[in-house]
């Protein structure tokens, strides 16, 4: 039986559902709303399983589930070297979000990486601590940020409402999601030029470390030609 873990509510759950319905197989809440549990139609050896999409990429790296629905940032943030841990089978073409640096449009000597390095030690010798960039994602900040050469900053640590902290004065800069940008804007905020670190999007990921044995790369193989994918080497 393989495990595929798929967003719990929301959009990305009734788009996973809808992506896997176009492929005739359908996955299903069952029980109340309330309830977590999944059910499959249509795919033999195949079992759902609805978590937060956060929790996704640690269940696969864990190997506790076989396949997952997730973004490719969140694996790329929360997995170190995610292509050892886990393979890409496709992109579902939703879910789509650009991870990006934003800086307040107060500053309009700041367009590009390389002027938010000169602000950056500037505000350091100004204030004597780091410029604060308020995220979540410090894994692929942090990497954006050294092969680009900026320095002299600080990550602080954001878990929602991150287009506020500079406002409230809990960062100076902020690295984020944005689909549209106008929460960006609505806060007086700007994207940096080549300020764009990752295009996400929703994704369908396989385990490595999961298990593999018992009949399951038929139930892979069979589910990879129903989706129209090609089964990876694992």
């Amino acid at each position: 039986m393989l495990k595929l873990g798929v967003p719990s509510k929301g959009r990305l759950m009734e788009q996973c559902f809808d992506w896997f319905g176009q492929r005739g197989i359908t996955l299903r809440k069952a029980g109340s709303d309330r309830e977590y549990a999944g059910a499959v139609d249509g795919a033999e050896g195949l079992e759902l399983v609805l978590l937060s999409a956060g929790e996704i990429p640690r269940e696969l790296a864990a190997g506790r589930i076989h396949l997952g629905v997730t973004g490719s940032d969140l694996i790329r943030d929360k997995l170190a070297d995610w292509d050892r841990q886990v393979a890409e089978l496709a992109p579902l073409g939703f879910g789509h979000a650009d991870l990006i640096i934003a800086v307040p449009t107060s500053w309009p000597d700041v367009e590009t990486l390389d002027d938010l390095d000169a602000a950056a030690a500037q505000f350091r010798r100004a204030h004597g601590h780091r410029l604060r960039i308020a995220t979540k994602y410090h894994r692929l900040v942090r990497d954006f940020l050294t092969s680009n050469g900026v320095a002299d900053y600080q990550l602080v640590d954001s878990q929602g409402a991150t287009e506020g902290t500079v406002k409230n004065l809990t960062a100076e800069a902020i690295a984020d999601i944005t689909s549209t940008g106008e929460t960006l804007r609505a806060n007086h905020l700007k994207i940096l030029a080549d300020g764009l670190i990752h295009q996400s999007q929703a994704t369908l990921y396989a385990a490595r470390s999961a298990d593999w044995g018992n009949g399951a790369p038929a139930v892979l193989a069979s589910l990879a030609a129903r989706l129209g994918i090609t089964a990876p080497t694992l």
